[in-house]
């Protein structure tokens, strides 16, 4: 009877044990990583061309807002790397906020404009929960461009490529 008493208790024991480390695991905040590219877009076309180059060390911004009264809840900056790419932690679940990313300053001096005509180029929005079918931690942001303020002369014939016949103000 001893036996099975120090069974049973050494069964209940390593229960609690498990449950209280799945409690833990559920319990705790998620983590994300927002990972997105920044581009001089050289061409003023307002998305990637061929002929288009990364920012190293330009700044972008990830803001969360509530969706009622747009009350800032959660920011976060950060640089891009040699190749172009930033990489921001995301503490927590933002199922209920409005996230974006948006261009903070370009760490190219030749090519620091932002399109005030199209605010949606200069920022990407973002779903940052666990609760939309996404697997990964990982969430990725459409690229991002500062504008040259002239188009470079290859310009030209990247646009005949793409079939395209630029206004004035692209």
């Amino acid at each position: 009877m001893a036996k099975s008493f120090q069974a049973a208790v050494t069964f209940f024991a390593g229960a609690v044990y498990l449950l209280s480390l799945l409690s833990i695991a559920l319990s705790a905040d998620p983590k994300f990583h927002v990972e997105g590219e920044v581009y001089c877009d050289n061409c003023r076309t307002q998305f990637v061309t061929r002929i288009s180059e990364v920012i190293l060390g330009a700044k972008v911004r990830l803001e969360c807002r509530d969706r009622a009264g747009g009350e800032i809840k959660y920011r976060v900056e950060g640089d891009t790397n040699e190749s172009g790419v930033y990489r921001l932690p995301v503490e927590g679940e933002h199922e209920e906020e409005i996230c974006e990313v948006s261009l903070v300053k370009s760490g190219k001096p030749d090519c620091e404009e932002i399109s005030k005509d199209e605010p949606t180029k200069f920022s990407s929005r973002i779903s940052l929960t666990s609760n939309n079918g996404i697997a990964s931690e990982v969430r990725k942001a459409n690229p991002l461009g500062f504008m040259t303020k002239e188009r470079v002369p290859e310009c030209t014939q990247v646009f005949k490529e793409l079939g395209i016949f630029p206004t004035d103000n692209m």
